[in-house]
């Protein structure tokens, strides 16, 4: 294995827009879609992506899997589905001269790029085959512990839990996407240029444009980038807020939610701020950042009380409250800062 180089900020940007670019000749519109996904595969997490069948969920997948050269696997998740068919199992094989013996057949977890397709369609069983590889990058079979190949990427899609004939994620298997990004439906004229590119010549994948080491590196980086300790507190903030036991939770979470973000958000915000940076060649992450991931970051980290489903609150309407509520700084540096000046 080479070493995993660390690149320069304009170097990441570039490569990061190379991505973009690849996925852009292929999938219609979803800009915010496909950039908070690049923020996950820089950060080093995986991602969720949910939204009505035939938004490009899965050609999004695919299109990025394409674009970095690294092995790819794809699942399609239905009801029958068996953990053993995600993971693998020993099978028993004889020939060779070497008598009867198990053997192991990998399943398709063993890539690098690994597309959990409806992943809602199946039961929490087999839902929870991917917990261990998602959150140790290795799966235990018959005892045996099996590192999987870096880099390891998960992107799972799921259609919208009032689906008939789906199956709502475990909230521990929901903490392990760094993200969860909703898919929303084309305008107009995004419609119009998918009629155009589907109804015609079908259109190749894009060629790899970004190579493992070169990937490895845009991580490695991402460690890299500094953030100062206010807006560390900034991130912690935010996630006390969400969580309806604390006294600085404003009305709208005390009322919608009954469980709320915990450390795993804090890091998220954190991660997600520094790969944000990293894509625009900054090596320091800003308030701004962590504001722009705040979403992806904590929307499935909060489960909503009776009371917030009944009034129809979302978890984005609760995210967006916090925000305005939640200042930058807190009260006692501004009123210092404000009396310095005066």
């Amino acid at each position: 294995m080479t070493d995993i180089v660390r690149l320069d900020p304009a170097a990441a940007a570039d490569l990061v827009k190379k991505i973009r670019a690849a996925i852009g000749r292929v999938l219609v519109g979803q800009d915010e879609v496909i950039e908070q996904v690049l923020w996950g595969m820089v950060a080093g997490g995986h991602v969720l992506l949910e939204g009505a069948p035939g938004l490009g969920k899965t050609l999004l997948v695919r299109a990025l899997s394409a674009a970095v050269h690294l092995k790819f696997s794809r699942i399609q998740f239905t009801p029958d589905l068996m953990p053993s068919d995600v993971t693998g199992t020993h099978m028993l094989v004889e020939g060779d001269g070497k008598g009867r013996r198990f053997v192991l057949q990998k399943g398709p977890i063993f890539a690098q790029v690994v597309l959990a397709d409806e992943i809602n369609r199946a039961t929490p069983k087999t839902q929870s085959a991917l917990l261990e590889a998602m959150q140790e990058h290795s799966v235990t079979l018959a005892g045996e512990k099996h590192v999987l190949e870096e880099p390891f990427y998960v992107l799972a899609t799921e259609n919208p839990i009032e689906m008939e004939g789906t199956y709502p994620l475990p909230e521990a298997q929901l903490d392990r996407f760094l993200f969860k990004v909703m898919v929303p439906s084309p305008t107009e004229d995004e419609l119009v240029q998918v009629l155009s590119r589907t109804t015609g010549q079908i259109t190749d994948m894009p060629e790899p444009v970004v190579s493992r080491d070169e990937l490895l590196g845009l991580r490695v980086t991402c460690r890299d980038v500094a953030i100062a300790e206010p807006i560390l507190r900034y991130a912690a903030r935010l996630v006390r807020a969400c969580d309806p036991t604390m006294p600085e939770a404003p009305a709208i979470v005390r009322r919608a939610i009954r469980v709320g973000a915990g450390v795993r958000a804090a890091q998220a915000l954190v991660l997600g701020a520094k790969a944000s940076a990293l894509a625009t060649a900054r090596m320091h992450a800003g308030f701004e950042d962590i504001q722009r991931v705040a979403k992806p970051a904590l929307r499935h980290r909060m489960i909503r009380s009776f009371e917030g489903e009944a009034d129809g609150i979302t978890t984005d309407q609760v995210v967006d409250a916090v925000l305005a509520a939640i200042p930058s700084r807190p009260a006692d540096v501004t009123r210092e800062v404000a009396a310095s000046r005066g």
